[in-house]
């Protein structure tokens, strides 16, 4: 991995420091990180004017073949692009070796390049968070090192290769068992908000697959409701597998009465066919250890109710 070129689709930067230490660590890493003045762009909540976020994504199609592109953060933004991005030519691009990378909002790029023209993408670390990590005192410190192994593997290696060793309570009727399917997914919220969009992979595309979500600042309430429209549209009965990454950053409250994340799961469950294992604790989302997943890759399940391996080559 000698460079990275970062862009910043979404939201502006909400601070200053933050991206500065992570084009400062990566630096550090013999990494040349380019574009780094995307970082500094600000229009109201976004990084940069509608005009100027399109025309960076655009531009990923003329890249050099082997670049890695990288995501400065999420937030919101990318909606507002859909229509307008040039889909086969950053396909095209990738075909020839480009490597893209980024979640939560960005999950929103992904879904619409796999839906267009079926292109892998990297759903994984972004500048920000991932790299320009800081403390409560707002010092740089250190990404997450098993963050950083796995992130490294799948962009020199094209590999994935984890072991989640958790047992596992909603497997349904498959208490053991192997599965193979396409891999996708992303942020549960951006991927419901696609739902009767030309953005959203089909029905046919998504046949059999593996769909991975995670999400941050959604009460399990909310997840349920998301998860329940994602049942009643026919997206989840149609997976071989469900995975489920990190759901942080809420709080419950009184009034919850006992109700919790386990709770909105179990309401899923029993809705969905026994046959479509519900596997949880996927190390993935707005947390520190996090894999980086091949989003539209070919992807193995080795499951059982103590834990489950998942493998992928792209």
């Amino acid at each position: 991995m000698k460079s990275i070129h970062l862009i910043a689709p979404s939201g502006a930067s909400l601070d200053a420091k933050s991206p500065l230490a992570g084009i400062e660590w990566l630096t550090r890493q013999g990494i040349d990180v380019q574009n780094v003045s995307c970082v500094e762009r600000v229009d109201e909540r976004f990084a940069g004017a509608d005009a100027q976020r399109l025309k960076e994504l655009n531009a990923l199609a003329k890249l050099p073949a082997q670049s890695l592109v990288m995501a400065m953060r999420g937030g919101y933004g990318i909606h507002r692009l859909l229509s307008q991005i040039e889909w086969e030519a950053i396909a095209n691009a990738i075909q020839n070796g480009l490597q893209i990378c980024g979640h939560s909002d960005f999950t929103a790029f992904e879904m619409g390049l796999l839906a267009k023209t079926g292109a892998i993408t990297l759903s994984g670390p972004m500048l920000n968070y991932d790299f320009g990590c800081l403390d409560d005192q707002g010092q740089a410190t250190a990404p997450n090192a098993w963050m950083w192994q796995y992130f490294q593997r799948a962009v020199i290696e094209r590999q994935l290769d984890c072991e989640v060793q958790i047992p596992q309570a909603y497997l349904g009727d498959k208490s053991s068992n192997t599965i193979s399917g396409m891999l996708w997914g992303g942020n549960l919220t951006v991927v419901t908000s696609l739902i009767g969009t030309p953005y959203l992979p089909s029905a046919t595309q998504t046949q059999g697959g593996i769909l991975f979500l995670e999400d941050v600042n959604e009460h399990p309430y909310r997840v349920e409701r998301m998860l329940m429209q994602l049942f009643d549209a026919g997206i989840l009965a149609n997976q071989s597998a469900i995975l489920l990454g990190g759901f942080s950053a809420y709080r419950l409250y009184d009034n919850d009465r006992g109700y919790s994340l386990q709770s909105a799961i179990e309401a899923i469950r029993k809705r969905l066919p026994s046959s479509i294992p519900i596997l949880t604790d996927l190390p993935f989302g707005h947390q520190p250890n996090k894999l980086t997943l091949p989003v539209g890759a070919k992807a193995t399940l080795a499951l059982s109710p103590d834990g489950y391996a998942i493998q992928a080559s792209w």
